[in-house]
């Protein structure tokens, strides 16, 4: 009986919304496949979608910008929404409306998407514009969107797969708890010979993360704790601390949600950027043909393990 009263309420509950809305209720079927187009249901109506916009790298322009903003009036709610993801949703999308909403952002070079077991959009921080940013990530995030959202879309993983890149050690964009991170980095070199043992060493002084410091004498920089963020690169008025090489590191199954991961860093500092998207593609490929179904690459590498995965994206990398 109170199973057949619960059943009786809820047709009662969709009939009187049905009534008021003059809409009909989207089908399950039809749910699961605009999804896969970056139309999310909104629970809380019969017929109506919240469309994710797609960004590439967390940039638009001023043009795109309009669009969005005269896409969200015309065939939406007029309010639009930012994911955590630096994708934007137009709110309030109604069903028969979601095939006019991608024409019109088409026309614009504008794409909705973003859900799925494949690689999802990008997440990018401010990179060099920002005043501690070591690499230009908007123009690597760019060049990931292309070679591995566009060009794996039909690329089936065993769970969705997200890749962050921050342009140096301070995570703003949480690269680490991303399947992939890629950040920026820019190794010291010490001089000893440049080095005069000042009484206040100005590395040691605003060393961030106190990675710095005077043994014998001497300026020193214990590698077990510095994260290469740069800082300390020609603060030395003695020029004796200088770059030994710009690059990023790469962190690997690392992930955020009900459970967290935090990823690991591969042992390498990798100089050139195809290198590093040659990983990244090693990285994707290894999901695929060694993850299990409904499993997420944190899991992959600890089922794995982190020495045998990390083993695999490398052996066959060139040391530069």
């Amino acid at each position: 009986m109170g199973n057949q009263m619960e059943g009786t309420k809820h047709f009662s509950s969709e009939h009187r919304e049905q009534a008021a809305t003059g809409c009909k209720p989207v089908s399950k079927t039809e749910e699961t496949r605009v999804k896969a187009l970056g139309f999310l249901k909104d629970k809380r109506t019969p017929d109506r979608f919240n469309c994710r916009v797609i960004t590439r790298n967390g940039k638009i322009t001023a043009e795109e910008a309009r669009a969005v903003a005269a896409a969200a009036d015309r065939f939406g709610s007029g309010e639009i929404t930012m994911t955590a993801r630096m994708t934007m949703e137009i709110q309030g999308v109604p069903f028969d409306q979601i095939e006019p909403l991608r024409k019109y952002l088409m026309a614009y070079g504008l794409e909705t998407g973003g859900t799925g077991a494949k690689v999802r959009p990008v997440v990018s921080c401010k990179g060099t514009t920002c005043q501690y940013g070591l690499i230009d990530t908007f123009a690597l995030s760019e060049e990931i969107h292309e070679r591995f959202y566009h060009g794996y879309q039909s690329v089936k993983l065993p769970h969705k797969f997200k890749i962050a890149v921050g342009g140096c050690p301070n995570n703003c964009v949480k690269p680490d708890l991303n399947d992939i991170g890629i950040i920026g980095q820019r190794v010291p070199r010490i001089d000893l010979e440049k080095c005069r043992g000042c009484k206040v060493c100005q590395i040691e002084k605003n060393c961030p993360i106190q990675a710095a410091g005077m043994t014998d004498g001497k300026l020193t920089i214990d590698e077990r704790v510095c994260n290469h963020c740069g800082r300390c690169v020609s603060r030395c008025p003695f020029q004796a601390v200088e770059s030994r090489c710009d690059g990023y590191r790469i962190c690997i199954g690392g992930r955020w949600g009900k459970k967290v991961t935090q990823g690991r860093y591969l042992d390498r500092v990798f100089t050139d950027r195809e290198e590093v998207l040659d990983v990244v593609e090693k990285i994707i490929l290894l999901f695929r043909d060694q993850g299990l179904p409904g499993e997420r690459f944190a899991d992959t590498v600890q089922r794995l393990g982190f020495v045998n995965v990390q083993r695999q994206l490398l052996e066959d990398v060139p040391r530069k």
